[in-house]
């Protein structure tokens, strides 16, 4: 049903909608490096990218860092939030595209939250030397307490409470409606972030510019959302991640 909806929509708000997610996917595929240029940092080191002056977060500055996470999050969650996107416009019958943009904005504002929370995170792991130039995991200790931590939420009653509000945002919407259009969106970012924002986390691990890594991501958070499939995907991940967690983590400790 929420497919059939989503097919029938109509109006410029989807067609902005979608092309903002092909932009975002554009721009970070531009900025993802090659191959041979990986190679040639993991060969001259840190001070190769200094020389470049554009790859690692203390050269690139706060707000470069800053727009990726905010690119990375719009083409990573928006695909997640089409169902909920098309309930409300059923509900609201929304045709001018304003209401719809308000609750856009409000959940846009909490994932722009997130983002400014997360290149915090990436220039302080960065200067301490636990992730590298491209954002991906230089400690095994980190990489397994990632993992794990990602691992235990997908058992987790809050992660469960999210995905069932995900997963039935007709319910979700008809309960809130009478607050309007702004906090139903942030309320809806909230909920969103709530299913994903450990598995987000995880690009420490697979590389916060890998874009094979946020594509499979973003395909394992739209499964988990899916009524009939989601629940099939949720623990069994989450196995998943904790034997990967525990795998490293022991490796790192020589007993394997």
């Amino acid at each position: 049903m929420v497919a059939a909806r989503i097919r029938a929509m109509t109006g410029w708000h989807w067609i902005a909608l979608f092309g903002s997610i092909l932009c975002a996917w554009v721009v970070l595929y531009l900025m993802a490096l090659p191959d041979d240029l990986r190679q040639a940092g993991l060969i001259y080191g840190a001070d190769f990218w200094t020389t470049l002056c554009t790859v690692t977060p203390d050269a690139a500055g706060f707000f470069r860092v800053l727009l990726m996470w905010v690119l990375m999050s719009a083409a990573m969650m928006a695909p997640t939030a089409l169902p909920a996107f098309a309930t409300y416009e059923d509900l609201g019958q929304a045709t001018e595209g304003t209401r719809f943009g308000v609750l856009v904005g409000g959940y846009l504002f909490v994932w722009l939250g997130f983002s400014v929370c997360a290149a915090l995170v990436q220039m302080g792991l960065f200067q301490m030397e636990l992730i590298s130039a491209f954002g991906d995991s230089r400690s095994n200790a980190l990489s397994a307490a990632l993992l794990l931590l990602a691992g235990g939420y997908q058992f987790s009653p809050v992660k469960e409470a999210c995905l069932s509000k995900c997963r039935m945002p007709l319910t979700f919407f008809m309960q809130h409606w009478d607050e309007g259009p702004l906090k139903n969106g942030i309320r809806l970012g909230l909920v969103c972030l709530g299913c994903c924002w450990a598995l987000m986390l995880l690009a420490f691990v697979g590389g916060v510019m890998n874009i094979a890594f946020m594509g499979l991501a973003t395909v394992i958070m739209v499964l988990e959302k899916l009524p009939q499939i989601g629940r099939f995907v949720t623990k069994p991940l989450g196995v998943v991640l904790i034997a990967s967690g525990i795998w490293i983590g022991a490796g790192s400790l020589g007993i394997i």
